[in-house]
């Protein structure tokens, strides 16, 4: 009988021990590496689900624990963002894409809803490096890729994101969507829409380690 109490007894210990020792895992700063699709348009008003262009993200993360359920997100991350125009008229018909590429560093507090899904938001803030604009006619008596003028454009850009996630550990899947807050443009420059903000739908994977 000593011996079964004694046996339980170091079961129970054992079976402390790995818990805690899970709950420190699970609580320890983890980073990774995240890349995907992203779904970009400019706005003025409101956002307009037309003219719709299709590009990438990838960069960094690090995710730090603040409780069991809530952390602290940071990223850094290379990602495209602009507009494209199908057109179609009486002379001729293509596509016409304005493309500015961005460093952007947003900063996330993520709440564990469930063990595998979270929600996150926070503001982001994005520098401007390149940018082009591009003209692919159905004829190819139009098509040219030019560089633009960065210094023509804000080089800073912020805003908020926000979006949902899914978490197959080692592996994440998520969705996420930045509203720009900040004028592309510049009040003195040539682009045509120089009230427009930059509204960005992304599609991602990560992987933690």
């Amino acid at each position: 009988m000593k011996n079964s109490k004694k046996l339980i007894f170091a079961s129970l210990v054992l079976s402390l021990m790995t818990f805690t020792s899970v709950q420190a895992q699970e609580n320890v700063t983890k980073f990774g590496v995240k890349g995907g699709t992203n779904f970009s348009n400019f706005y003025t008003d409101d956002v307009d689900d037309k003219n719709v262009l299709a590009g990438f993200n990838f960069g960094f993360f690090a995710k730090l624990p603040i409780s069991d359920n809530i952390f602290l997100q940071p990223e850094i991350s290379y990602t495209g963002k602009g507009s494209e125009l199908v057109y179609n008229n009486a002379l001729v018909s293509g596509t016409a894409q304005f493309k500015l590429d961005y460093i952007e560093v947003p900063l996330l507090l993520m709440v564990n809803v469930t063990k595998n899904f979270n929600i996150h938001a926070g503001p982001y803030v994005a520098y401007l490096i390149s940018g082009k604009t591009t003209n692919k006619s159905d004829n190819g008596n139009y098509n040219f890729e030019d560089k633009i003028n960065v210094d023509d454009f804000n080089r800073f850009d912020a805003g908020l994101a926000g979006g949902v996630g899914l978490d197959l550990e080692p592996v994440s899947f998520g969705v996420r969507y930045n509203y720009g807050l900040t004028k592309i443009g510049k009040d003195n420059s040539d682009f045509t829409s120089s009230d427009a903000k930059n509204s960005v739908l992304s599609v991602y994977a990560a992987f933690g380690f």
